[in-house]
């Protein structure tokens, strides 16, 4: 007889579900047993997805920002997984639009904390729940060419872990996803700076899927889909100024190409 998931029968969230990461995610939470809400902005791409899964998906269309109570609802009554992964992939410098800059932090970084507010009453009273955040190596190190992509993924990451070291002892979960290139739309829209940067070592949704399920079971906060990404972090760290210079070649490199 198989072993019975630890997600049999969880009640799981997916925002950004319609495609890429949020897509694989949902499909892997549905495989192990749980059942899903897929979120997409996009009602079609959301219904996509939650048919290819099965009875075990229910499409919620919506603003991830603002569907905890009916996504609650819709699993009846409790949630016990939520995976903030919508985001938005904004390029641009110091100079981009104010509008850029407030959309990015707005899903981002609010949406993660208007999700906390609503899951953690709860979450705090029975001891248990788990926050996935999908972050970006983005957030951990940088991003040429996306300043407000880079500054809210910072952002995002500094609010998951401020989640875990004031919750854990109470029975939160928290995990914060940190791949460097994945196959997805958003790599596409990232342009030049992606071609050059993170498609030569991209990976496909699946397998940063793979490495939520093996942190989740190590209890790991930080997940490194691509390795590397600890010791380049680690550089950065230990000589911020190497690091700079590094970057700033690759800077160099991509504005002249």
């Amino acid at each position: 007889m198989s072993p019975v998931s630890a997600y049999q029968d969880q009640r799981v969230v997916v925002t950004g579900a319609g495609g890429g990461i949020g897509a694989a995610l949902a499909h892997r939470f549905a495989a192990e047993g749980a059942t899903v809400v897929v979120n997409d902005l996009d009602p079609a791409k959301a219904a996509s997805v939650a048919g290819a899964i099965g009875p075990r998906a229910i499409a919620l269309p919506g603003d991830a920002s603002a569907i905890v109570r009916e996504a609650r609802e819709a699993l009846g009554g409790t949630v016990d997984v939520y995976c903030a992964n919508a985001g938005l992939a904004s390029g641009g410098d110091a100079f981009a639009d104010e509008a850029v800059w407030e959309a990015a932090w707005d899903t981002n970084v609010m949406a993660h904390v208007r999700a906390a507010r609503a899951l953690l009453p709860d979450w705090l009273e029975r001891g248990s729940g788990r926050f996935v955040s999908t972050v970006s190596a983005a957030g951990l190190l940088t991003m040429i060419g996306a300043a407000p992509y880079s500054v809210t993924k910072h952002g995002a990451l500094a609010f998951a872990e401020w989640l875990s070291l004031t919750y854990r002892h109470r029975g939160v979960q928290v995990h914060a996803i940190c791949p460097q290139g994945v196959r997805t739309d958003m790599l596409t829209a990232a342009g030049s700076a992606g071609e050059l940067v993170l498609a030569p070592t991209a990976i496909e949704p699946e397998t940063v899927a793979e490495a939520l399920f093996d942190g989740m079971e190590k209890g790991r906060f930080l997940i490194l889909p691509h390795p590397e990404v600890a010791d380049y972090h680690a550089a950065r760290a230990n000589d911020p100024d190497r690091w700079l210079r590094s970057m700033n070649h690759l800077q160099q490199k991509w504005e002249t190409s």
